[in-house]
């Protein structure tokens, strides 16, 4: 099946279906932000939305943990189309949830009060749902990566596979925020046509992602994290090693610490970015969606393959130190944007929010990063749930958190919230930067056997 394809060749090829495939996750994930100012026409109010901003972000977050030990012990490639499928069912239930409840799409306010709460607790079930089962994408990936490519490469190449996040979220951004509800005025289509372009993406996946080298006859790559399935004789030991290098390492609990706080500032942008800058800086629906889609696209993008390169380049693959000055300039960044007046031009406001997701994509990708490296590659799946536990319960600062603080103390009070959680990423990070990037057990080839 390799006949007449290098090493490097694989490699690129699983880069690329790996970022798409987790870009599709995204893709119906982030859906829900674009449509919230729509689900809010029939009768869901923003304190609402930001409960399933928080319960979904908590789920997400246990459901990656638990996912991550279903990843490590099973195929990858299955695991993600899986997860793929499932979601994408999923978020057409969501598209049909007034439907579900009334019988017909309308406005629920008429029919009373009861209908309201029925519709807003189906809608949340259903979107909880989806969270769990968005755990099935992450996985996967760190589990393959640390495979196909040496530690000397990894975090300028997971740091491109980090792409996946902006591209993902660019992409539902544009095609709700420009053609969906723009055209159609329909909130139900930001969820049935990105189900089905996932659908049609988790077929590519199935034939497409190779868990490893020796999959297409290449033979485990020097350097790279092979491994073998766990058996069930080898299960203790494999315990035991996850304790070790997962549960008790306080670098990993700082890491996960700190990425609370880094998605704490991601997702108060990206979750509440339309309704943001439209009350905020009295942007349109389309302005909104503009500044939005160049954060991720242009801003995150840029960010993170530049910190991942400079990681590389100027840190001796030490991510954590490259993840300090990120969240330095996140901070500076929300300050700026937080100064700029309503009635300034379009492209003064779009500068300084572009330049938060240009520094706040770093240290997502690369704490993913500094994860395998402080607990090995063979625990990775599970160090990367156990941080995404700590990640998405950020939810609860911004999700509901941060729409109860705009709400009580108004919006100048929220963005002191984002810049105070921007300055304590950067602080706890700093406790590790000493720390070396590869622990001595990963170099050793029986460290990362199971």
């Amino acid at each position: 099946m390799s006949a007449g394809k290098s090493l490097r060749w694989w490699q690129w090829e699983t880069l690329l279906v790996t970022m798409g495939g987790y870009a599709l996750y995204y893709v119906i994930r982030k859906n829900l932000s674009i449509a919230m100012p729509l689900l809010g026409e029939i009768g869901v109010n923003k304190v609402q939305l930001g409960a399933f901003l928080t319960a979904g972000g908590i789920i997400y977050g246990i459901g990656r943990f638990l996912n991550g030990i279903v990843a490590d012990r099973n195929s990858a490639r299955k695991v993600m189309a899986a997860g793929l499928f499932i979601c994408s069912a999923v978020n057409v239930l969501f598209g049909f949830s007034d439907f579900m409840v009334l019988g017909r799409a309308a406005p629920v306010a008429s029919n009373g009060a009861a209908a309201a709460t029925a519709l807003v607790w189906t809608m949340g079930v259903i979107w909880i749902v989806n969270q769990y089962f968005q755990g099935m994408g992450v996985g996967p990936c760190i589990k393959t990566l640390p495979k196909w490519f040496p530690p000397e490469e990894l975090s300028t190449k997971q740091s491109i596979w980090n792409l996946s996040h902006s591209v993902g979220a660019g992409a539902v951004f544009a095609l709700c925020g420009w053609v969906l509800i723009p055209v159609f005025n329909s909130w139900r289509l930001c969820f049935i046509v990105p189900a089905a372009i996932a659908a049609l993406g988790g077929v590519a996946v199935l034939f497409l992602f190779k868990d490893s080298p020796e999959e297409v006859g290449l033979g485990e790559m020097e350097g790279g994290a092979g491994e073998k399935p766990v058996e069930a004789d080898d299960a203790p030991d494999y315990r035991a090693y996850v304790a070790r290098w997962v549960f008790r390492n306080p670098k990993v609990w700082i890491i996960a610490v700190a990425d609370f706080f880094v998605y704490t500032v991601r997702f108060a942008a990206l979750d509440w970015g339309i309704v943001l800058l439209m009350e905020t800086k009295g942007l349109s629906l389309a302005q909104a969606t503009t500044l939005c889609f160049v954060f991720e696209i242009a801003g995150g993008n840029l960010g993170m393959v530049l910190a991942g390169w400079a990681t590389d380049r100027f840190f001796g693959g030490k991510a954590h130190r490259t993840s300090v000055l990120c969240m330095a300039g996140a901070a500076m960044s929300i300050a700026a944007f937080w100064m700029v007046p309503p009635s300034m031009p379009l492209f003064v406001k779009l500068l300084p929010f572009m330049m938060i997701g240009f520094f706040i994509y770093g240290p997502q990708a690369l704490l993913g990063v500094a994860t395998t490296q402080q607990a090995t590659p063979r625990a990775a799946g599970v160090a990367g749930g156990f941080v995404g536990i700590f990640s998405y319960a950020s939810t609860i600062l911004s999700g509901i958190g941060f729409g109860f603080v705009a709400q009580r103390w108004g919006w100048n009070a929220a963005y002191a919230t984002i810049l105070a959680a921007a300055c304590a990423g950067g602080g706890v990070l700093l406790l590790i930067w000493r720390a070396s990037h590869q622990p001595r057990e990963s170099t050793s080839a029986s460290s990362i056997q199971t």
